[in-house]
């Protein structure tokens, strides 16, 4: 899956920031480094499933990153990502 661009709506920057206190341009870094990409659930609607991908800012930060939100990872999902990233 390759990305070329991200469109930001202000509702969720704003709960991004508020709840997680990531910021868009540290979700661009993760989703424009090669992340590591799973679709985490099926979608309610046919075609459209639910994907996350697992990533580092250039700082270090281990995020998830969905579509419309952003988050730190858990530590479970963090030992999932190194064990995918060794992998590839």
């Amino acid at each position: 899956m390759r990305l070329y661009e991200v469109i930001w709506k202000d509702k969720f920057v704003d709960k991004i920031e508020r709840e997680h206190n990531v910021i868009t341009y540290q979700i661009d870094q993760v989703l424009f480094s090669n992340p590591h990409i799973r679709r985490a659930e099926k979608g309610k609607v046919k075609g459209e499933d639910l994907y996350v991908a697992y990533g580092q800012t250039k700082r270090g930060r281990y995020l998830a990153a969905l579509p419309i939100s952003a988050r730190n990872m858990t530590i479970s999902e963090r030992r999932y990502y190194e064990k995918q990233k060794k992998a590839s």
